[in-house]
């Protein structure tokens, strides 16, 4: 039978014990090392990805926007008295006159109105012809009453001269000759009283005569009022051009003033186009601009920018200073360029998917290997339709990932495939 030794006993537990302090080790220094790792980079596909390589030089500032071509000269028909439609005589899209009539309307009341007017002017007319012709017959009157006044006057002035010479002769007596003067002074002086109510009864022919023809020109405005009126009821175009839009259907009642009608000259059109609010506090008038019809491009300048914006866009007016493509017609729609400034020696990129002037953003830049890229902190400058400045984080040559990375969010490094 054999006896075990102690000596060997010990020396194998020695021996377990350290191989157990190594394996901990080992585990421990394992355990270290996969903790300090970092999180494998997620791979993207090259091709998915927009790359662009950073650059130094001139850049123009532009911004767009979408908008339309209208006419220049545009001229809203309204009713001028209201009215039932009776008959549409033009339909959209024909060419018109200044007197092309449009639309026949219809009044009752109106042609009666004018019916009275034309009666009421007739008939004062007729006073007036009548008031002339009495008012005359009292002033020939008048005039002979002074004719025979003066007649008298006369006679008795002849009176006194004879008796004046009889009395010389001592045929009649001192108080005959002074009679006979006294009645010929009364007359005379009847003669200048009577030439100054002749006077006075001329001025107030003058002005009565006058009164009624103010009331004949006044009833005669009325009537030409009316019958212009009328007249109106023919709707015409009052200018040339093609003939846009018609409101009024046959059958319905419009009111005086209703736009009925909208005849615009299509030779001559400009484009208003919506600048976002943020981006048209550069635009100034005189500045140079690009209008695409999608079947050419019209160069153009700013001619008009509203003070105000609507549902976050301003709008601009450019005026076209090129020839019309074909098919430009009003309405179309059009997108504008709008030629900002030149910057002369700046970083620039294109433009990325997100950030805005003035912003920081991160981007993917690319290793020199380009087999990696990771993420930089970038200060976007001022920004164009299709390039942005760079002020900080990427210098000349650097190439960057502008596309869409959000679903990277949680990764400051990504590997390309």
């Amino acid at each position: 039978m054999d006896i075990p030794r102690k000596s060997q006993a010990r020396r194998r537990r020695i021996l377990r014990s350290i191989y157990a302090i190594i394996i901990l080790a080992a585990l421990g220094g394992i355990t270290m090392v996969v903790m300090n790792l970092k999180p494998a980079a997620p791979s993207v596909e090259r091709t998915t990805v927009w790359i662009n390589t950073v650059k130094r030089g001139p850049m123009v500032r532009q911004v767009r926007g979408p908008g339309f071509l209208v006419p220049e000269e545009i001229r809203w028909v309204p009713a001028i008295t209201s009215g039932r439609v009776e008959r549409r005589l033009v339909q959209p899209g024909a060419q018109v006159q200044p007197d092309t009539i449009l639309l026949e309307l219809s009044n009752p009341q109106l042609e009666q109105e004018v019916l009275n007017a034309q009666w009421d002017w007739k008939a004062s007319e007729t006073n007036l012809v009548d008031l002339r012709v009495r008012l005359e017959d009292q002033a020939l009157n008048k005039e002979a009453d002074a004719v025979d006044l003066n007649s008298r006057y006369n006679i008795k002035k002849l009176e006194a001269e004879v008796q004046d010479s009889l009395l010389k002769l001592g045929l009649v007596s001192d108080l005959q000759v002074k009679q006979a003067k006294v009645e010929a002074e009364q007359l005379a002086s009847r003669i200048d009283f009577e030439k100054r109510r002749l006077e006075k009864n001329n001025e107030s022919i003058a002005a009565q005569i006058a009164v009624q023809k103010t009331r004949v020109d006044q009833l005669r405005a009325v009537y030409d009022l009316k019958r212009s009126q009328l007249d109106q009821l023919k709707v015409r175009a009052g200018v040339s051009g093609v003939l846009q839009l018609m409101q009024a259907e046959v059958g319905e009642q419009v009111a005086a003033g209703a736009k009925l009608a909208r005849v615009a000259n299509p030779r001559k059109l400009k484009a208003e186009i919506k600048v976002m609010e943020t981006q048209a506090k550069d635009v100034q008038i005189g500045q140079i601009a690009s209008i695409d019809t999608r079947n050419g491009i019209i160069p153009g300048r700013v001619i008009r920018k509203d003070p105000s914006a609507i549902q976050g866009n301003i709008l601009v007016d450019v005026a076209l200073e090129g020839d019309l493509p074909a098919g430009a017609v009003p309405d179309l729609g059009v997108d504008g360029t709008i030629e900002l400034e030149r910057l002369n020696d700046v970083v620039y990129v294109e433009r990325p998917t997100q950030g805005q002037e003035g912003s920081t953003i991160g981007l993917f830049r690319l290793t020199p290997d380009g087999k990696e890229a990771e993420r930089v902190q970038v200060k976007i400058g001022r920004v164009s339709v299709s390039t942005v400045e760079i002020l900080s984080g990427l210098k000349p040559g650097d190439q960057v990932i502008l596309s869409d990375m959000s679903a990277q969010d949680a990764s400051d490094r990504i590997r390309l495939n």
